[in-house]
């Protein structure tokens, strides 16, 4: 059994392999684990520390030829299908409602694709849970932007020239991302309120200090794994209301909200922006799916009357060490449902974990949400 790694494309910063995984997957009793040179350096593991940790360095297509398991963040490019042998098993965050062709591609060249972001939000799946991890990153990294960008304090503070408010911060979407964005707010001083459709995120917001911010009417699918459900239209001109009203009072609104396969919900419009203070911040952390914010720019930075809005998706790569260290052990933990005692490939597609991510196999997509 050989497991391989390649580096990310032009932008990308983090790492699906570092060298504390290596060890480990040494440790199971794999082969080899086979590494694109220069595969860390941008998240600060050269490869003198990979090769110390027991990783093989080579060219990419090399490493692409030879892996029974590939480990990537991101999808493969188009030409490295060329590269890959019959069988291989491709693991990375695929997006896969919005990159179709590239599963299809997978599928049609023989190649086992599994999609992390399909791992069941279960117990028994929480080591492996990249989407948690990353959003933990998102929601520390959305405020540190922020407090950036505020063109004030986030603490009240007492000087000799005379107090000086704390600022107020409005957070939207209380998953993983936004939990974290509301205990570093808090850290930081600030007055934190929180809005969620979720009945459940009530306790957590309140456990760290912030108010929620309740409409009542929603609705509630505890299948959904932990994310938002589409609601009714009645219940959507209430909740534009009542963020619309709590907005216009902030200096900082963080949009975390997003549905699984769909375009991210406008909760903010350009009403509210409008109505928001000159030098006020919105940080939107679904602009990859489209923003929480009619004004936001995938990725890029705009300004309406004074307050600006930060399209941001990508906060894990700006902080590449850790975010790559949490990402591989999730990975790792995947791995160890794949590999057996003797350090061979075990696929066991009646395990709930391996039938939920697998997308491609023996030559068909077999993944029912992707069908």
């Amino acid at each position: 059994m050989i497991i391989g790694s390649i580096k990310e494309k032009i932008g990308e910063n983090r790492t699906a392999l570092t060298p504390e995984v290596v060890g480990n997957l040494l440790n199971l009793k794999v082969e080899k684990v086979i590494a694109e040179q220069d595969i860390g350096t941008k998240a600060g593991f050269t490869d003198p520390m990979m090769s110390e940790a027991g990783a093989t360095l080579s060219d990419r297509k090399k490493v692409l030829a030879e892996s029974d398991i590939l480990i990537s963040i991101h999808p493969p490019q188009p030409e490295d299908l060329f590269s890959l042998r019959k069988g291989a098993i491709w693991i990375a965050a695929f997006n896969p409602y919005f990159n179709q062709d590239i599963i299809r591609d997978l599928a049609s060249s023989g190649i086992t694709a599994m999609a992390l972001e399909f791992i069941p939000r279960t117990t028994r799946a929480q080591s492996m849970d990249i989407l948690s991890s990353m959003a933990t990153v998102s929601g520390y990294k959305a405020i540190l932007a922020a407090a950036s960008c505020l063109p004030r304090f986030f603490p009240m503070m007492m000087t000799a020239a005379g107090s000086i408010k704390p600022a107020k911060v409005l957070i939207l979407g209380a998953g993983v991302a936004g939990l974290q964005a509301i205990a570093t707010a808090k850290k930081l001083g600030a007055v934190v309120e929180a809005f969620d459709v979720r009945a459940a995120a009530k306790e957590e917001v309140l456990s760290l200090g912030a108010k929620f911010i309740e409409v009542k009417g929603a609705t509630d699918d505890k299948t959904a794994g932990g994310y938002a459900v589409e609601q009714s239209e009645e219940y959507k001109k209430r909740q534009a209301q009542a963020i619309h009203d709590h907005a216009k009072k902030s200096d900082v609104v963080i949009c975390t909200a997003q549905i699984p396969g769909r375009k991210a919900p406008v909760l903010l419009t350009r009403e509210t922006v409008m109505q928001m203070s000159p030098g006020s911040v919105i940080i939107d952390l679904a602009a990859s799916t489209g923003g929480n914010c009619a004004c936001t720019e995938r990725e890029g930075l705009s300004e309406i009357n004074g307050v600006k809005i930060i399209g941001q998706s990508a906060f894990p790569s700006d902080m590449p060490g850790d975010a790559s260290r949490m990402f591989s052990r999730n990975i790792l933990s995947l791995l160890k449902l794949l590999i057996n005692k003797e350090g061979n490939l075990s696929l066991d597609f009646e395990d709930d974990i391996l039938k939920a991510c697998c997308l491609t196999y023996d030559g068909a997509i077999v993944n029912e949400r992707i069908k």
